[in-house]
């Protein structure tokens, strides 16, 4: 039970812990796909498209299923659903670790997001129920905000590690052992039944937004990518009918699966969407990047996750200063100076290429981190903030949705541009090529996949290696820059946004106190309650 003196849990930090330990599972599992790509590539002769749902997966069964499976923790225990997820985390790693095909590891991916969807959610949502407002809960959120984006670096580092001696699928049992430690102190240290709902889930709301944005995510996915964008556009179309019915069932629904009333309020959707782009954007740099090291650079697996460790301190050391920032300047003030730093990463990832120093890579994945760390507190922040205790579930989701839906957007959006770009660039240099009539459909084919599929068509013509390899790097990094271009496009846009739509820190203040004022009236009002 909550302390009502120190607006604290009982035993706070074993509690902290607990959940954030929780969040780091679900973080790592994000991240553990990215710097097993080339492997996965050569070991199933992956195309790149697979290779983005490899890498995608994780986030997109999380994404799926966070706003159903946030309502269910709400309404049945949040504790309970948290322990269950972490259970299911080991087995969904272990399927991941030792699938037979590329279809089967997509899926158990696919299977390992839904289990961080029961999981992941409930650990801000408790959070926001056990720390009453003011300071500490900012810094509890600080410290869970940045310890969950640190992950995503440890994960790579930690499946470099594991990489340099085991096979491909030891990147996936990184989370194992983390998330058997995690359930043993949920069940040990963390409340049950903290300021739960007791009213009605909407399960067809919940089938729907899941429909929903798994459609959506696939069909980023393959809209862009060649030989797929039609499926693409159709999953897109029925992603727009979904949303449609989506949002006329909340509207009309006595008990929404998720308020409108809420999400339209300024300081919910707009930090919401900011830090979607933001977390999307630091995903999607991680994503190309790994591939970039590992291909291009000739990295191996650990000197590729150790080039990415500057943001990973970035994070761990902008969190206290972007919860006391807050706390000086307001919200729209911290996340901007967040942008600014994450625009001058993505700006330095464009000039990458063939001969780039480690000491520029680091300042690329630095400034990202430290951009990703002011930005992030303050959307997570707002969001809880601007929701009723009771409700806090649809908080929690929509803030994992910044970093689910986000990083499969982005990921998505990346990867498909970096398919697209690799698969142009390639076909202009068969085209330029004096040996062009002499390449079949399906070499042709096979070169344009993905880089890994070209080196195999490489090591079966020796007498071609040289060129089909310097063709394969000239393409991956005519690909990976067009994506950089993209990201940082997305990040002026969300800085836009942050500016405009964002209030100054007084009148950020009176608006809280209007949303905490209004949502007593309904309280003290409802019969439920």
């Amino acid at each position: 039970m909550t302390d009502t003196t120190t607006l604290v849990p009982k035993r706070a930090g074993l509690v902290l812990t607990a959940l954030i330990l929780s969040a780091l599972v679900c973080n790592i599992n994000l991240a553990a796909a990215n710097i097993t790509l080339p492997s996965v590539g050569t070991a199933f002769g992956a195309s790149q498209t697979q290779l983005n749902l490899v890498a995608v997966g994780c986030a997109l069964g999380l994404a799926m299923s966070v706003l159903y499976l946030g309502a269910i923790a709400d309404r049945y225990g949040r504790k309970q659903l948290l322990t269950l997820g972490l259970v299911l985390t080991v087995i969904a790693s272990c399927l991941s670790a030792w699938a037979p095909s590329v279809e089967i590891l997509i899926a158990a991916r696919v299977f390992t997001g839904i289990a961080a969807g029961m999981a992941y959610p409930t650990t801000l949502s408790l959070i926001t129920a056990l720390w009453g407002n003011g300071p500490k809960r900012t810094l509890a959120i600080a410290l869970w905000s940045s310890v969950s984006a640190t992950a995503t670096v440890l994960g790579s580092i930690v499946a470099g590690l594991l990489l340099d001696s085991f096979w491909w699928g030891s990147a996936f049992l990184v989370a194992v052992p983390l998330a058997i430690i995690a359930a043993v102190m949920v069940l040990l240290f963390v409340p049950s039944h903290v300021a739960e709902s007791d009213d009605p889930v909407d399960h067809l709301g919940g089938v729907l937004a899941t429909l929903l944005i798994g459609a959506l995510v696939l069909g980023i996915s393959t809209v862009f990518a060649p030989g797929t964008t039609t499926l693409g556009i159709g999953l897109l179309v029925i992603a727009a009918v979904l949303l449609a019915l989506f949002g006329k069932r909340q509207s009309t629904i006595k008990f929404p699966l998720y308020s409108l009333g809420v999400a339209k309020r300024r300081l919910f959707w707009v930090p919401a969407t900011c830090g979607l782009i933001v977390f999307g954007s630091l995903m999607g740099a991680m994503f190309v990047g790994q591939q970039f090291m590992q291909n291009i650079l000739g990295y191996s697996t650990v000197d590729a996750a150790l080039a990415v460790v500057p943001l990973a301190i970035g994070l761990l050391i902008v969190a206290q200063f972007s919860a006391r920032m807050i706390t000086l300047h307001g919200s729209r003030f911290t996340m901007i100076s967040g942008y600014i730093l994450v625009f001058l990463g993505f700006l330095t990832m464009v000039f990458w290429g063939e001969s780039t120093p480690y000491w520029y890579l680091g300042l690329g994945y630095a400034l990202i981190g430290c951009g990703a760390g002011f930005a992030m507190t303050p959307a997570s922040r707002s969001i809880t903030q601007s929701t009723p205790v009771r409700r806090v579930g649809m908080a929690s989701a929509t803030a994992d949705l910044q970093r689910d839906l986000g990083g499969s957007i982005m990921q998505s959006l990346l990867g498909a541009i970096l398919a697209t770009g690799f698969a142009g660039s390639f076909a202009k240099l068969i085209a330029d090529s004096s040996d062009a009539a002499q390449i079949s459909d399906a070499t042709t084919a096979a070169l344009q996949s993905s880089y890994a599929s070209a080196m195999n068509v490489a090591s079966q013509n020796p007498q071609y290696a040289d060129a089909i390899t310097q063709a394969a790097s000239e393409s991956f990094v005519s690909g990976a820059t067009w994506a950089y271009v993209v990201g940082a496009i997305a990040i002026v846009g969300g800085a836009a946004l942050a500016a405009f739509m964002l209030p100054k820190q007084d009148a950020e203040i009176a608006l809280l106190a209007s949303y905490e004022a209004e949502d007593a009236a309904k309280a003290s009002s409802s019969p439920s309650t």
